[in-house]
């Protein structure tokens, strides 16, 4: 069958436009874990790490989601006024804190009323479907009294399906606590990505997040090492490893600065381009 000379130009044109949509990603919050992961590859590390590490866990993720920054006795949170919860939480977490722990779950759920403009509330998340998931887990502040309890204002939940929070995000959650123990101490900072909101719920507008990210830094000397991990708001069984990507990469994907006031932003480049899952088992 002879094709006519338009029909063949069309056929290329179709091809031509194909291919560059698959090399242009317009859109890098789409990207899965998985295909963050293998366009990795390892470089030569400096000669030693100089970071001073009490400034690199003072200092909060420079973030464009942030409109309030409050401090609890167990965590720093940014909160993100348009979908009524944390950009972003942020606290260091030691293997003293977890083997002391003794502090039971008090589920007290309530409005944070530092929150000027007001917080989430109980209702918006009533006959939603949607667990109030924790950012800040209550699991690791079962040191402190107050800890625990500000761990259940509602600046510190976000909307997530019971398959997710009760399973893949527990499991990481344990996980990280785990990473404590063995590790000593470890700053971790977690969060929602807005892009995309797949949904509100309730009467103040709470976004529902198609993705989360933990971050996790290795603050015990000799070694240090980060690791990121980014997760589609799914129920999984996968590995948790099939998660992991470069706090590198994860910028890309959130627009966030996770460490912007580090003094020595040469080495801390180079650490967030780097991942080494033998490091973290």
């Amino acid at each position: 069958m002879q094709i006519s000379k338009n029909h063949r130009f069309g056929l290329i044109t179709f091809f031509v436009l194909l291919v560059a949509s698959y090399l242009v990603t317009k859109e890098p919050w789409k990207k899965s874990a998985g295909e963050l992961q293998t366009s990795m590859s390892p470089e030569a590390p400096p000669m030693e790490i100089t970071l001073d590490w009490d400034e690199l866990t003072t200092g909060y993720p420079l973030a464009p989601t942030t409109d309030t920054i409050l401090s609890y006795s167990g965590f720093d949170l940014g909160y993100n006024e348009q979908y009524e919860q944390a950009a972003w939480v942020a606290y260091v977490l030691t293997r003293e804190e977890i083997e002391s722990g003794t502090i039971d779950r008090t589920d007290n759920f309530r409005p944070d009323t530092a929150i000027a403009s007001g917080s989430a509330t109980l209702a918006d998340y009533r006959g939603s479907g949607f667990d109030r998931g924790h950012l800040a887990p209550a699991g690791d502040m079962k040191w402190d009294s107050s800890a625990m309890s500000e761990s259940f204002l509602m600046s510190n939940m976000s909307p997530q399906s019971p398959a997710f929070n009760r399973g893949v995000w527990r499991r990481l959650e344990t996980q990280v606590r785990n990473h404590a123990l063995e590790k000593d101490s470890i700053y971790v900072i977690t969060g929602p990505v807005f892009e995309p909101i797949d949904s509100l719920i309730g009467e103040n507008g709470v976004g529902v997040p198609g993705q989360y990210f933990k971050v996790l830094v290795d603050l015990s000397p000799p070694d240090h090492s980060l690791i990121a991990f980014l997760l589609p708001h799914s129920g999984s069984s996968d590995p948790l490893i099939q998660f992991a990507i470069t706090v590198d990469s994860l910028e890309q994907v959130t627009g966030y600065d996770f460490f912007a006031t580090a003094p020595d932003q040469d080495m801390l480049e180079w650490l967030e381009r780097q991942l080494d899952l033998d490091s973290w088992d």
